[in-house]
């Protein structure tokens, strides 16, 4: 594919709130179409509801130029968060996505989480209803919750190709989201192989670890109480230190290429195959117009031998 796409998360939800702004945001998918940046992530329970209303408002009459990528699976409550994957649910979930988007049509419907008390064939099922009537173009799947077999013999996509195969029984799987990125590249074992091997794109989320990849986190700031950050056990100031090394290397590579840490970040995501599409997520303009600048950037094998040879992460790290 070549390209990079935008995550519309961090406008709305998830990431320090105080520096929110839905008229920079609206510029900034603006400014992402204007470059190139097509595809829109986004997802119902990102706001919650906030974001898909965002992203609908910023299309207004540009809605033809762009790739539109929502999620459904997962309610979000008070301090909490559940999933849902009852047919019933993923039809009303569409319906109200394509009002807030003021759509008529999503490109990519994602099931963001499996319920454990429904068989994913019911929910998949429900889903390509959707396709059928033609309110849905196509659809993803979602691979999460991997982590915790880190240090188990079980491979850590294992259980999602195994999902995966009993829903292509009941529908083609359009595109795979999962984290890739430079100091997260488990997906490269097996999850990517496979969506190269049946036609099936792979949305790399986080593919610059929550801004760390691009250089402009110092270990020890502090993330403001309601950034996702602030709780996660890899943006500790000693697992920030620790990874140094990592961020260093990238910016040896770009300095000598005349670009940034992330954009380098970048562009070894989109070297693991035209298949794979990187989607960093931000709300400001001039990270859009930088992310965007990455796909122009070939990176050649001195390059990524030197990101082969940075420090792999701590073990610990999450």
């Amino acid at each position: 594919m070549g390209a990079v796409g935008l995550g519309c998360m961090p406008m709305s939800w998830a990431y320090s709130t105080s520096q929110q702004n839905g008229e920079g945001s609206l510029r900034a998918v603006h400014t992402a179409l204007d470059h190139g940046m097509t595809l829109l992530d986004t997802a119902d329970m990102y706001g919650p509801f906030t974001n898909e209303l965002l992203v609908g408002r910023a299309l207004g009459k540009r809605r033809a130029e762009a790739f539109i990528s929502t999620k459904c699976g997962l309610l979000v409550g008070d301090q909490h968060i559940v999933t849902n994957g009852r047919p019933a649910y993923v039809r009303r979930a569409c319906d109200a996505s394509l009002r807030r988007l003021q759509t008529d049509v999503i490109d990519l419907y994602q099931l963001h989480r499996v319920d454990p008390d429904v068989p994913v064939e019911e929910t998949w099922g429900a889903m390509s209803e959707l396709v059928a009537a033609g309110k849905v173009r196509s659809l993803g799947f979602c691979a999460v919750g991997a982590r915790a077999r880190r240090r188990s013999a079980e491979r850590m996509h294992d259980s999602t190709l195994a999902t995966l195969t009993r829903v292509q029984q009941v529908f083609p799987v359009s595109a795979v989201a999962a984290e890739l990125s430079v100091w997260s590249p488990e997906a490269l074992e097996s999850l990517v192989p496979w969506c190269e091997a049946r036609g099936v794109g792979f949305l790399a989320a986080m593919p610059l670890g929550n801004g760390f990849l691009s250089g402009t986190l110092t270990p020890g700031q502090g993330f403001e109480p309601d950034d996702v950050r602030a709780r996660h056990p890899r943006f500790t100031a000693e697992m920030m230190a620790a990874h140094q090394p990592v961020v260093a290397g990238l910016r040896r590579i770009a300095e000598r290429r005349g670009a940034t840490p992330a954009q380098v970040a970048l562009a070894w995501v989109l070297s693991r195959g035209r298949h794979v599409v990187p989607v960093p997520g931000t709300k400001k303009e001039r990270w859009v117009v930088e992310n965007a600048g990455a796909a122009a950037l070939r990176l050649d094998e001195q390059d990524l031998a030197e990101i082969s040879g940075l420090p792999a992460p701590l073990v610990s790290w999450d």
